[in-house]
Parts: C-alpha cells; structure tokens; sequence
C-alpha cells in the first residue's frame, strides 16, 4: 500500500475554461499533504483530479500527467473506475448512506465493485476497517442499526472506513473537519495520523492550525482574481511554509494578513 504521486504540468478545465494551471507537484508515500489557499484557488479542484473525480462534472477534463508509482491515471485505456479504487475520497460532509446499516456502508465500495466475499471475510473486514477508522468500540454492539444514526464526527469516520475498505494505496480529504466539532475534528486528525502510517494521504484544509498539526508537506494555491485560474504558489516542509516560507504571498496568507 501506499504510492507516491507525481504531478507534471496539470491544467484543469470546466469546459473551456482554465480552473488550475500548470501544477507540478511530488508527493512522497506515507505522508500527510495539506493543499491551503483562500477560496476558488482551485485546491479542491485539483484534489478532485487525483482520482479522477474531476471528470464526474460534464465537460471537465484535464491535460498534463498524473503518475501514480509511475503509472498515468490519464493514459489510453485507464479505467476511472479502478483508479477510485486506487485513490480513495471522503468529503467536506459526512455521507453515510442514509438507507444502509453501519455494516453494509463499511461494505458499500466492496459490493460496488462486484467483489464476491464470504461473510465471514466481510465481518472481518467490517472490523478490521472499523478499527482501521477508529471506530470499532463505539458501534461493534449496532452494526445493524442505519449509518445515519451516528453523530456527526462518527458518520466522518464511517465513510473513512467506508474508504479504506476497498484497500487504495491513497487517500484524499477535502477538508474532512469542516462540518465538525472541536473535539471530532481532533479524532480525525489522530486519525489522519495513524492512518499516514499505510497510506499517501492529501488532505485540504482551510485551518492554518489543522495544517500544521496534521501535515508533513503543505502546498500554498492563490489566484490573481476572478476569472483567472488557481496556480500553486509554493510547496515545501509544512514547518518551512509557515515559518520561513519563500514568497511572500504564502507569508500574507498564513500569517492571516489576507484570505
């Protein structure tokens, strides 16, 4: 598990229209990435392009090369498909499906992709993930009871768990806490944490402070007004970004001067 990204000269469009230019960016295995920048920079956008989520949007396509361990996600022939499979997402809101027990959405990914499983193999594999998200003591007793039940900060977990279940090498958040409470956005970032120790993680944050708890490298994106695309601005060691970054927009913004 766990792969290194590579990204060379991405340029996302919704139609016709340049939304992120010219990213290049590498992102190491077993690390955690913060993409930061004010809002429409295009950082989502960009996280969305990692596994090809972009393309759900009609007319949105990119150009440039995403490698994954070398291999192109936009090559001839790819399946977007296994490429999700490769590169897990969980959203800004936790979506558990409302219809579906805790145990059948830890499921929902494996039974999507047609995977034939025993259900011994899938109760271990309910536990396991639910371990894996951190969530195991506090539902193992209703693992029938409906998804939606949980709290706010445990649904988020669930769909984590939901996430790793399929086993990707990469997991992307986008901005996983910002529905949350103080003390469930914490457990997620213990998470994240752990979870670092199996997967490439990128995650986008508008907390400065979230940031800097969670993230081994940060990447600053900016854009010069509306209209205009969202470009990354500086990339380097999260403890560099925020103390001694090299732009100086990158200083304005995490030091709070704007955005």
């Amino acid at each position: 598990m766990s792969k290194r990204i590579e990204v060379n000269d991405l340029n996302v469009y919704y139609d016709k229209f340049l939304a992120v230019e010219g990213v290049s960016i590498n992102i190491e295995p077993r690390t955690v990435t913060a993409f930061i920048g004010p809002s429409g920079c295009g950082k989502s956008t960009f996280l969305r392009t990692l596994n090809r989520m972009h393309e759900v949007i009609p007319g949105a396509h990119v150009k440039g090369e995403v490698l994954i361990d070398g291999n192109d996600l936009y090559g001839p022939g790819v399946d977007p498909v296994l490429v999700r499979r490769q590169v897990g997402m969980v959203f800004q809101r936790p979506n558990p499906f409302p219809t579906m027990s805790i145990r059948e959405n830890v499921l929902a990914g494996v039974r999507l992709n047609n995977t034939r499983i025993s259900k011994s193999d899938a109760d271990d594999l309910v536990e396991s993930s639910l371990r894996g998200a951190n969530l195991w003591e506090e539902v193992k007793d209703r693992l029938g009871l409906p998804g939606s039940g949980l709290s706010g900060g445990q649904q988020q977990r669930l769909c984590i768990a939901r996430a790793i279940a399929v086993k990707p090498d990469v997991l992307l958040m986008d901005e996983p806490c910002s529905a949350l409470d103080p003390i469930s956005t914490l457990a997620i970032e213990d998470l994240i944490e752990d979870l670092k120790q199996e997967y490439t993680i990128v995650i986008v944050t508008h907390n400065m402070q979230q940031a800097t708890r969670v993230s081994d490298k940060t990447a600053f994106f900016n854009i010069a007004g509306t209209g205009k695309p969202g470009h990354l601005i500086e990339y380097d060691d999260t403890a560099t970004i925020f103390s001694t970054p090299k732009v100086k927009a990158t200083e304005d913004y995490v030091s709070g001067r704007f955005g």
